[in-house]
């Protein structure tokens, strides 16, 4: 059996090797269209101008769904290791779980809304992706310290600690994005970049944890089972109220 045959190991490398091609491809895409400038663009740019858009949109959402399931496999994870770990508080997992899908939440809102046609909506999706998922990365590494030595190992623990320091320590230039100076400018596009691909590959180090758990296949499975007759429901009440009245 390979390793991402092993639990739900697939899950947390689909998400980094997609989100990664995202951003990529996206990129290569407005380089050669000349839709940005090479060095260094904003993420958000190389995703505004057609059919780049596009196709931002499309793949930045399928890795928040992508996202929202490892997140919710990580909840469960947690839940399991907590008959062990008595350190890690139930509250303090679901914190973690509602921070992680907030932050997914705000990744679609700003692939769907590009920044040049509802900037304000752009800008709070960006917000809650980056705020909300350096502070769900932060609660996962206390979260993976208490439930030590259950769960991840040490080097492991060191790993999620250097990614999230990593991530909190660029955010704070990454904000001076109103400043108009091109050094800057420069200066807050590559820390967006790194705090962007540091949020994405928080999660490769979620496969190990996921190689011994094979029950939670069964777990997310029935998540699933659940968000579709979800969807069902809805779509039946936009069938209904959108049918004329008599």
């Amino acid at each position: 059996m390979y390793w991402f045959e092993q639990g739900l190991c697939a899950l947390p490398a689909f998400l980094v090797v997609w989100s990664s091609a995202t951003f990529i491809i996206c990129y290569i895409i407005a380089i050669y269209r000349h839709d940005v400038d090479v060095i260094f663009p904003y993420i958000s740019d190389t995703g505004v101008s057609p059919p780049e858009s596009c196709i931002f949109g499309l793949m930045t959402f399928i890795s928040a769904c992508a996202g929202v399931g490892t997140i919710y496999a990580r909840y469960k994870h947690v839940e399991l290791l907590r008959e062990d770990a008595t350190n890690v508080s139930a509250c303090l997992n679901k914190a973690a779980l509602w921070l992680g899908v907030i932050s997914c939440f705000g990744m679609c809102i700003v692939a769907t809304f590009q920044e040049t046609v509802v900037q304000i909506v752009h800008d709070i999706g960006a917000i809650l992706f980056f705020v909300f998922g350096i502070v769900y990365m932060i609660l996962q590494c206390v979260i993976s310290f208490r439930a030590y030595p259950y769960g991840s190992s040490k080097n492991v623990c060191c790993v999620r600690v250097a990614i999230a320091s990593l991530a909190t320590v660029a955010f704070v230039p990454m904000s001076v994005s109103i400043v108009q100076d091109y050094p800057f400018h420069v200066a807050s596009a590559v820390c967006e970049w790194i705090v962007a691909f540091t949020f994405v590959f928080f999660f490769f180090t979620y496969i190990h944890d996921f190689k011994v758990s094979i029950s939670l296949s069964h777990i997310v499975y029935s998540f699933l089972i659940y968000i579709y007759s979800f969807a069902k429901i809805l779509l039946f009440l936009f069938s209904y109220s959108s049918l004329p009245y008599v």
